[in-house]
């Protein structure tokens, strides 16, 4: 499958002089990680796995008393695999002995694995361009460390490094969830959230904790959602902390409100709605709508549909050049979002297998990934509904 010429023009090419790998993985977070440990039991040796800044960098980000809100619990005797693992027979409640782990203690957790398994992971190596070859049969990665030759490319970068910051005027103004180290450290006793999901509502139970006034934008309502997807609504684990945090009266809530504008003002800040209204705060508003996710930096090797999703196979390789996969919490198929751990974690052998199988490798283990609960190939089985 030849390269379509509008794609070959996104990225400069580059004389590579290593010795062309089998594969390589761009990120060491939980995904990338995830899918090193299966090439490598699958027995494919001649890959490496390439890290910006440090193994689980963008977990040590997280602000001091942010925590995971799917548990880690040491089920895998009784054939449970515990939710935050992203390797099969290994368990973050086992080795971190927490049911909810920081950030900085869950990177700690892929670091274990990365040593135990003596995983090629090369860091402190930043890539700055990935350019497909011409006949579709491998790929150039331009990076801070040279250029690297590679019959296939797994992105797995991540999401956390890159918050969304585009659609309300004023945003510089605001202070974005990635940017705050503590919630300890903020100034002030009032404040003003834009954004009711996840990370909007564990900020504001975090503020409220420290005996803090907070208001909370959303422009939906989330909060009185009936989904059992917790991808679709808030997880259990910030339901209990948002009800508690809403009887301590500390808690206000302003839902169907879109902000478009933040100005400074003598006082402070102004936040405006589309419908006129304006909120005012003491203290910058804080930025609780996500993030664009890493996809942004290979957008022209991608298929993007109308809701600004990539489009991929079913072995989620991009449908635009061959030999380029995708995992991680960006990966889309129709309603089916796979940005949980536990759900992510079910592509990295399917990603493995379509891999060795190209390069002509034994695949039997599939097997034991499929009874384990770690091989997801039916698309049609993600439905999400409970009798009570």
């Amino acid at each position: 499958m030849a390269i379509p010429e509008k794609v070959l023009a996104t990225s400069p090419g580059a004389q590579c002089v290593e010795e062309p790998l089998d594969v390589v993985i761009v990120g060491a977070g939980a995904a990338g990680v995830g899918c090193a440990v299966v090439l490598k039991q699958l027995g494919i040796t001649h890959f490496k796995l390439l890290e910006r800044f440090s193994v689980g960098a963008s977990f040590t980000r997280w602000p001091k008393e942010m925590r995971f809100i799917t548990p880690s619990f040491m089920s895998n005797g009784f054939g449970l695999l515990d939710l935050n693992a992203v390797a099969l027979n290994t368990s973050p409640a086992y080795f971190l002995k927490n049911e909810h782990p920081s950030g900085p203690e869950y990177a700690r957790y892929l670091q274990a694995l990365v040593s135990t398994l003596a995983l090629p992971v090369h860091t402190g190596v930043d890539v700055h361009a990935i350019q497909p070859d011409p006949d579709g049969h491998g790929f150039s990665i331009e990076t801070s460390s040279g250029c690297f030759r590679s019959r296939f490319v797994i992105w797995a970068a991540g999401e956390f490094q890159y918050p969304r910051l585009e659609g309300i005027t004023g945003v510089q103004l605001c202070l974005h969830i990635s940017q705050v180290r503590s919630w300890r450290h903020l100034p002030g006793k009032d404040m003003l959230i834009i954004g009711g999901y996840e990370s909007g509502i564990d900020a504001a139970t975090h503020l409220v904790a420290l005996g803090k006034r907070v208001r909370v934008i959303e422009k939906s309502w989330i909060w009185q959602s009936e989904k059992s997807d917790p991808s679709l609504t808030l997880s259990p684990n910030t339901q209990e902390r948002f009800r508690e945090a809403l009887r301590s009266g500390l808690l206000g809530l302003i839902a169907n409100t879109h902000v478009t504008r933040i100005i400074r003002t003598h006082s402070g800040y102004a936040v405006e709605t589309e419908c006129g209204e304006w909120f005012t705060t003491p203290t910058p508003p804080i930025l609780a709508t996500g993030f664009t996710g890493s996809l942004q930096l290979i957008s022209g090797w991608l298929e993007w549909n109308e809701s600004k999703q990539v489009v991929l196979t079913e072995e989620d390789e991009s449908t635009c050049v061959p030999g380029l996969f995708v995992v991680g919490p960006y990966v889309r198929h129709g309603d089916a979002t796979f940005c949980f751990i536990y759900k992510f974690r079910q592509r990295f052998a399917l990603v493995a297998n379509t891999i060795a199988k190209r390069l002509g490798l034994d695949t039997s283990l599939m097997n034991y990934y499929r009874e384990n609960n770690m091989l997801l190939e039916k698309l049609s089985c993600c439905t999400d509904f409970c009798i009570c």
